[in-house]
């Protein structure tokens, strides 16, 4: 992985070079960034640029043995650790090597969605337990084989057990030499104090938009107008922007969906609310959460449209359409509720929640919502 395949987060590039030039390399860091952000993918270019034999002033030389053997994640003393959902055949992530090079190497902004789906076992338990880390421990007490350092990465590092977090205290404030750990996190607050407390922090922030935007229409061949409705939906998450284009040619299924929910939750409608819930539930978790942050989309341009310039709407023809009838029911008492709701759906939709209870009742609250009164 290079630097330059990294979508924009530029400081942090300039910042991991810098420290890998001056010598300051430190032995556990953690790369804390949401989804989408690239982390991962930047913790794998680092690693690179540490181990490659002809370093670039900004970058890999990508040609050298050590880089063909990154670009392949085959080399020896390059190591990942990634949650599985463990079973009789499968208990740490070498189990299933194979599975996770040819999904990295697809893309290296997998989600952990892509990467169970891959495993087909998207509503299993995502884990990094003990086993794995007595598997760490062997591996890293090995001497390298080809470059200065021996590195492991711990990808999603916050899915660690207590008992895998606690057997890794000890090696990560007193690594053997030429030892580094990468650490890959999307949430700081499922991590324990004490792994935090023993690395240093490499914060990630959300790809800004104009970065986004430019990928999107170099990468993927979007028009500029495409490429921004995109990125205001995927809000600097990359993997969200490209399940999006994915889902451009089924694009009017999710304003179809939108308008039958609401439809039978103005009224509540038990019927056509039992046949919504039915019908969006043989579809996949990531197309549900791809709904979800649609709804968000249409309600805050429907505030827009009742309170500014109809100008700064950004929406299709179709969805204008829509929202023009639509927006009287959106106004400032209900919007934050709205968000609200929505948000909270999507978060517990990652966290497999039954579809059909989350979203009857996220109808019986649409049912609320929909009908306060508009303020005077």
């Amino acid at each position: 992985m290079l630097f330059k395949e990294i979508i924009g987060q530029q400081a942090v590039k300039e910042r991991l070079i810098r420290s890998v030039k001056e010598g300051r390399i430190s032995h556990a860091q953690l790369f804390l960034g949401p989804q989408g952000s690239g982390s991962l993918a930047l913790a794998a270019a680092y690693a690179q640029y540490i181990s490659c034999g002809n370093r670039q002033v900004d970058d890999s030389c990508g040609v050298c043995l050590s880089c063909v053997k990154y670009n392949k994640l085959v080399h020896p003393d390059l190591h990942f650790v990634y949650p599985v959902a463990l079973s009789k055949d499968v208990r740490v992530s070498t189990d299933v090597a194979a599975k996770w090079r040819e999904v990295f190497l697809d893309n290296p902004y997998v989600t952990l969605f892509n990467w169970f789906e891959m495993l087909d076992a998207e509503n299993k338990q995502a884990v990094i337990g003990v086993e794995e880390s007595a598997e760490i421990l062997r591996k890293l007490s090995l001497t390298t084989y080809e470059a200065e350092y021996k590195i492991m990465i711990i990808w999603q590092a916050e899915k660690m057990n207590p008992a895998a977090s606690n057997k890794l205290l000890k090696i990560l404030e007193e690594p053997p030499d030429k030892t580094l750990f990468l650490l890959v996190c999307e949430s700081e607050d499922q991590l324990l104090r004490t792994i935090l407390s023993r690395t240093q922090l490499i914060k990630i922030s959300k790809i800004n938009e104009t970065d986004l935007i430019e990928a999107l229409i170099g990468r993927h061949g979007l028009s500029p107008e495409a490429a921004e409705s995109t990125v205001i939906l995927a809000d600097g998450n990359y993997a969200e922007a490209q399940l999006l284009i994915n889902e451009n040619e089924n694009a009017g299924q999710n304003l179809a969906a939108f308008q039958k929910l609401m439809r039978a939750s103005i009224k509540f409608d038990p019927k056509a609310v039992m046949a919504w819930i039915d019908e969006i539930a043989t579809a996949g978790r990531e197309r549900q959460k791809n709904f979800l942050n649609y709804a968000l989309h249409i309600m805050r341009e429907s505030l827009v449209l009742n309170y500014a310039d109809a100008g700064l709407v950004k929406l299709g023809a179709e969805e204008q359409g829509f929202v023009k009838k639509f927006s009287p029911f959106i106004h400032g008492d209900n919007i934050e509720r709205f968000i609200e709701e929505l948000n909270k759906a999507h978060f517990h939709m990652e966290r497999n929640a039954n579809v059909k209870i989350l979203f009857m009742d996220l109808a019986f609250k649409f049912n609320e919502l929909l009908n306060l009164p508009k303020p005077v």
